[in-house]
């Protein structure tokens, strides 16, 4: 089991798993959101440092944005400028999907990632700036809620390249409804929340419903990249769903 959870850190994060390669790409998916679970309990940590340099500033956010994407590599962020450059457009799916193959980045792709950040700032900057429980566990779950959509998405949708790619090995075989149990623990821990937990949870299942269904529509398919723009996408999300109300909201009763 140790063994699956090391590819996982190893496929979606920078964060050392061991001086061996571990690769096991059907085994390592239910592992996703515990992954997600790893970084958010980095980041709510290191959260903690930055709200006590910078209690009354826009600072902890701005960190908080840029310690998650050092975590990650930028991962999602490429994934999520590359599946704009090629979806937004009238193009087929061919091109589609040769324009994600692309190193370089488009108009569109740059103003996507702009706007993910912009949304996710946001969010982040509506935390009310204190140690408190709520915000603690909210840093915590989101990003595991975020790599949760991963599994819906290989579950729902096939692989967009036959040929092979970055995602080709974890289609190979069905999802089964063990490998869930990451998604249900980051929904229980979610619950502890109160009102705010279910807020939380009702816009997950939007955006990934809403995504799925587009992605569906747009090319009847996914791929690596397109993975990780649904990840940075709801991840962005999630945070400006669950500020909602700010600081009153957030400092009221479960």
């Amino acid at each position: 089991m140790m063994e699956y959870l090391r590819a996982a850190i190893q496929f979606i994060t920078i964060l050392p798993a061991g001086k061996t390669p571990a690769y096991h790409p059907r085994e390592m998916i239910a592992f996703f959101p515990a992954v997600g679970l790893i970084l958010g309990l980095i980041l709510a940590l290191f959260d903690a440092i930055f709200l006590r340099l910078w209690p009354w500033s826009m600072a902890p956010a701005v960190l908080d944005i840029v310690l998650l994407i050092f975590l990650t590599g930028a991962l999602h962020i490429d994934g999520l400028a590359d599946s704009a450059d090629g979806l937004f457009g009238h193009r087929d799916k061919e091109t589609v999907l040769a324009i994600m193959k692309d190193s370089r980045i488009g108009v569109m792709g740059m103003t996507a990632v702009i706007c993910g950040l912009g949304i996710k700032f946001a969010g982040l900057s509506g935390l009310p700036p204190s140690m408190s429980l709520p915000r603690f566990l909210i840093l915590l779950v989101v990003p595991g809620l975020a790599r949760s959509a991963m599994i819906f998405a290989i579950h729902w949708l096939p692989y967009g390249r036959p040929e092979g790619g970055t995602g080709f090995d974890l289609f190979e075989k069905p999802i089964r409804l063990t490998d869930y149990w990451g998604v249900g623990l980051c929904l229980l821990i979610s619950l502890f929340l109160g009102w705010r937990g279910i807020l939380m949870i009702i816009g997950f299942f939007a955006a990934l419903s809403g995504i799925l269904f587009y992605y569906r529509r747009r090319m009847g398919c996914i791929t690596g990249d397109m993975l990780g723009a649904m990840t940075e996408v709801i991840e962005s999300v999630l945070f400006l769903v669950v500020c909602m109300g700010g600081t009153a909201f957030l400092a009221g009763l479960p």
